[in-house]
Formats: structure tokens, sequence, C-alpha cells
């Protein structure tokens, strides 16, 4: 999945914005329930119905390997519509947010996180009709010896 010009230009016109501004990315567990609650509308998350793997523990935060999976039917009436991944630790919370369409079949995808410190991951699944999944896993990051 790549991303289009215009989301890259975006994405840099926002941070841009945010170094200018001075804003605090202080990756606090107050932004990630900001970023939780952005993305809910205030709906609340029900746990469940999101297959979340993610190791328990990791040696380097840099590139650790997560697969998501939501049950849907993935019809035109009932449907995974977003996917949003936040890390409360981060620098960044909102680690990555996915979309699907009917046409995608199934609402699943595998990608590489870095995570900056040992911290809970959040996986959300909003669907067409206003449901909201949730699935959690805390991860210990260890940081080797030899890291420069």
């Amino acid at each position: 999945m790549g991303i289009s010009r215009r989301d890259a230009l975006r994405l840099a016109a926002g941070s841009a914005a945010v170094a200018i501004s001075g804003a605090s990315v202080s990756g606090a567990p107050a932004d990630a329930a900001a970023a939780i609650a952005a993305f809910t509308g205030g709906a609340k998350a029900e746990e469940g119905g999101i297959a979340l793997d993610l190791a328990a523990s990791v040696e380097d935060g840099n590139s650790v390997p997560l697969s998501v999976a939501v049950e849907s039917p993935m019809s035109a009436d009932d449907r995974v519509t977003e996917v949003l991944i936040v890390a409360e630790r981060n620098p960044w919370t909102g680690v990555g947010t996915f979309r699907f369409t009917p046409m995608s079949g199934r609402a699943a995808f595998s990608t590489r996180i870095r995570l900056a410190e040992s911290q809970t991951v959040i996986v959300l699944a909003k669907t067409n009709t206003g449901r909201v999944h949730l699935a959690r896993r805390h991860v210990e990051v260890t940081i080797g010896a030899c890291t420069s």
C-alpha cells in the first residue's frame, strides 16, 4: 500500500505547521486518548472482533511486525471502513490509519511499526454501521547492548 503524492504533501504541510506552531508532540497517553476520541467520534469501543498478532516482547523497537484481521462480512451493508493503530508512548501516537471498501474483500493487513519504548499498542476498527472494535497489547521493548 503506497502513499499518494497528495497525501505526502498533506503530511509535509501538517508537519511543517506543527513545527512552526511549536505544538507539543509529547506522546503522552492523553495524546492517545485524543486520537482515539477523534477516531471513534464518541462511539463506545467494544473489545473483540479484531485478531491482533503482535509480540509481547521485542528486542528492537525500530521494526516491530504487526498483523491485524477484523471479523467482517465486508459487504456493502456491513463492512469495516477504517482501522487506526495507536502507540500511546510514541512521539506521534497515531501510527497509521488503513481504509477499506467492500472491494477490499477482507479487512486485514500486515505491516511493521516503530515503538519508542515499552507501551500498549491499541488497534481500533470502525464499521459503516457505527460500531467500533478494539484490541490492545502491551509490548515490552528492550534495548540491545550494542546499539549506537
